[in-house]
This record gives C-alpha cells, sequence and structure tokens, in this order.
C-alpha cells in the first residue's frame, strides 16, 4: 500500500462522506413518499457513478447531473422537496473532472450536456408543477453557482501533480546526465593515466628486456653467476610486461578486462620463489593445501602477497631469511604468513614509496579478509593475510 489508503477504502470513504448527509438530512426537510423515493433513486445512481469516475469523469459527472435533475423535477412534480445536502456528489464530480478529465474536448461537451439538460430540466420542472414552491429559481441557482470552484479546485490538483511530476522527471534526467558526465570524466582520466604509464612504464620496461635479452645472447662471455642473474631478470621482465599490457587495457576499457596471460595462482609460487632466490635471497615454502582447492581469487591474493612480501623483504631485510606459509584448514579459511629475519646487509636508502602494504590490505579486504603487518621481536617483520574461502566462491 506505501503508507496509503487502499483505493477500495478511498472509494467508501468517499461514497460516505458525499451520501450520507442527504439521508441524515432528509428528514428535517420532507418525509413524504416521493421525496425518498427520488432521493433513494438518485443516491443508487450517484454510487455507481461515483466509483466509476477516475475511468469515466466526464460521463459520471454527466449521468449524475442527469440522475439529479430527474430527481429534483420528479419531487418537485409530486409536491415533495429534497435536502440541499443532495448537491454535494455532484461538486465531488465535478473537482474529479478537473482532476482527471485530461481531454479538453470532452470537458466542454460536458458542460455543453449539462446546459442542455438545465434548459430541459427547468422547461420539465414549469411544465409539471404549477406552485412557485416547487419551481426552480434563485435557490437552485444558488446551489449550483459554486459548482465550477470544485472543477478549478481539481485542475489546479492537477496541474499541481503534473509539476511535481516534471520537476521529477527533469531531477532523474539531471542525475543521469550528472552520473554520465562523472563517469566519462573517470574514463578519461583512466585513459589519460594509461597513456603516461605507457610512455613512461612500458617503454623503460620494454628497454630493460631488451637488455637482459642481449646480454643472454652473450652468456657465454658471463660468469655462471651472472648469467643466472640475467635469466632471472629477463623472465621477471616478459612476466612484468605481461602483467603491464593486462592492466592498461583494463584502465582504457574497464570492460575489456579479461588478462592475455594466465593469472597466477597457487601453482606458480614455486616459480615466485625461485626468483626471489636467484636475486640473491633464502626463502623456504611451507604449503598443507591443495592449490585446486581454493577458489581462483584467493589464489590470486595469496599470490600477490607472498610477491609483494618478498619484493619488501630484498629491499628492507635483504640477505634475510624468509619463510612462507599457506595453511588452509582453519575452518574455511585461508592464512598466509611471510615472515623475514633480520637483514644481513644494508639495505637500500629510500627503497620503496610506502604503497605496497596499501595495495595487499585493500586486495585482501575486497575478499573479506583481514591484513596484518608488524615486526617480530627479533628485528624481522610479518605479514598475514587470513581469507575466508565461501566470499571468494560468491
Amino acid at each position: 500500500m506505501d503508507g496509503r489508503w487502499p483505493r477500495w477504502g478511498t472509494d467508501a470513504g468517499l461514497v460516505v462522506l458525499t451520501f450520507l448527509p442527504a439521508l441524515l438530512s432528509q428528514p428535517y426537510v420532507d418525509t413524504s413518499g416521493p421525496a425518498w423515493a427520488s432521493l433513494t433513486v438518485y443516491e443508487a445512481v450517484g454510487v455507481v457513478a461515483l466509483l466509476l469516475r477516475r475511468r469515466l469523469p466526464a460521463t459520471a459527472f454527466i449521468v449524475v447531473y442527469a440522475a439529479l435533475l430527474a430527481a429534483l423535477v420528479g419531487s418537485a412534480g409530486a409536491g415533495a422537496k429534497l435536502s440541499p445536502l443532495v448537491f454535494l456528489p455532484l461538486a465531488v464530480l465535478l473537482y474529479n473532472l478537473g482532476n482527471h478529465g485530461t481531454s479538453w474536448r470532452r470537458t466542454v461537451s460536458a458542460v455543453l450536456g449539462v446546459t442542455v439538460l438545465s434548459v430541459a430540466g427547468l422547461w420539465l420542472n414549469r411544465m409539471t408543477t404549477d406552485s412557485g414552491d416547487f419551481q426552480g429559481g434563485l435557490d437552485v441557482l444558488a446551489a449550483l453557482a459554486p459548482m465550477p470552484l470544485a472543477w478549478a479546485m481539481g485542475f489546479a490538483a492537477r496541474t499541481r501533480q503534473e509539476l511535481l511530476a516534471a520537476a521529477e522527471r527533469r531531477a532523474a534526467d539531471a542525475r543521469r546526465a550528472q552520473a554520465l558526465e562523472a563517469a566519462q570524466a573517470t574514463q578519461r582520466e583512466r585513459t589519460r593515466i594509461a597513456g603516461e604509464m605507457h610512455d613512461v612504464v612500458a617503454h623503460s620496461l620494454t628497454l630493460l628486456v631488451v637488455h637482459a635479452e642481449t646480454l643472454r645472447a652473450r652468456g657465454g662471455e658471463l660468469p655462471d653467476w651472472a648469467r643466472a642473474q640475467v635469466d632471472g631478470l629477463a623472465a621477471a621482465g616478459r612476466q612484468s610486461s605481461g602483467e603491464l599490457r593486462d592492466l592498461l587495457r583494463m584502465l582504457r576499457d574497464p570492460a575489456d578486462a579479461v588478462p592475455l596471460h594466465p593469472v597466477p595462482d597457487l601453482g606458480e609460487l614455486d616459480a615466485l620463489l625461485d626468483s626471489h632466490r636467484a636475486a640473491g635471497g633464502m626463502v623456504e615454502l611451507t604449503m598443507d593445501v591443495a592449490p585446486e582447492s581454493v577458489p581462483e581469487p584467493v589464489q590470486l591474493a595469496v599470490y600477490r602477497v607472498v610477491q609483494e612480501a618478498l619484493v619488501n623483504a630484498r629491499r628492507h631485510a635483504p640477505g634475510a631469511p624468509v619463510h612462507v606459509t599457506v595453511d588452509g584448514g582453519n575452518g574455511g579459511e585461508l592464512r598466509c604468513e611471510v615472515v623475514n629475519g633480520r637483514a644481513v646487509r644494508q639495505a637500500t636508502a629510500g627503497a620503496g614509496i610506502g604503497l605496497g602494504l596499501v595495495s595487499m590490505e585493500e586486495r585482501v579486504s575486497a575478499l573479506d579478509g583481514e591484513l596484518t603487518a608488524g615486526p617480530t621481536r627479533d628485528g624481522g617483520f610479518r605479514v598475514t593475510a587470513t581469507m575466508p574461502w565461501e566470499r571468494a566462491d560468491v
């Protein structure tokens, strides 16, 4: 019902308030049989017309007006009078005509019709009674004079409703236009960022891969330890280039966010740890969960957490041993922990820009997980991510 009266309740209340006053006041005006008969027939017709007022506003008004004229003329011819409140339904239907009568042609036709009926009713009234007490005169004119005001009130109410509806449509259009403009501005900014990343990062990364491949081509001139480093550098560069291309495609067009390369998962943790060892680090992995049983979003999040934690360990604690633990036996939750010890060599001053932990926290939070990070008692650093499997499946 949306907090409003149901339609049948409104109709029932309107019928009672419109037709009951005439029935209650009639005993004080005339209790003769012809008066009651005319009033009863008139109100029966009026009730039906009132219930059809929304669907047929002009027809309902004409029918009730004709029934009222017939009741007044008939009762006057029999020497009976009706209560002045019999005009109340006419006022209600005039208001309804102004509120629901959207066709000016039908409204004008209704006015012309009641004018003809009025002339015919006055003529019949003069023909059927000789008494001046029962001939229509100034009393009838006084009752009909305020009736156009009811139509004007209905027309004003309809106009106000139309203005409100038009204002709501304009507001909705403005909101849609604002949302579209914001989306377009966001897309323009994404495209700009993608262009700058391509011009700066992608170009530099491509040069890095080219130089690494050049060194690999001349690997016979390098010592064994250098060849291993160059191989790792070239592999990391190719992987980063592919991921960067995927990121740039997503920035330019979010709808085209399907990666060109396979998404990293738990099965690639060994290769990630090997790249850390190739860079001179020490790392061990303990994993007691089958990768195929873990949802893909969780696998990707774990991979990125381990990747970023290893990068931070190389930057801030070079040479420190790192232990990675992936535990999936805690009641539907996957727990990933990366702990590194105290730095063996001096860290590079100003390494990193402080966004690694923020990125990890956002990725884990998107899966309704929790990330904690902080120093250990022995001077190392611990990163722990806990993510539910059920939320990731959704």
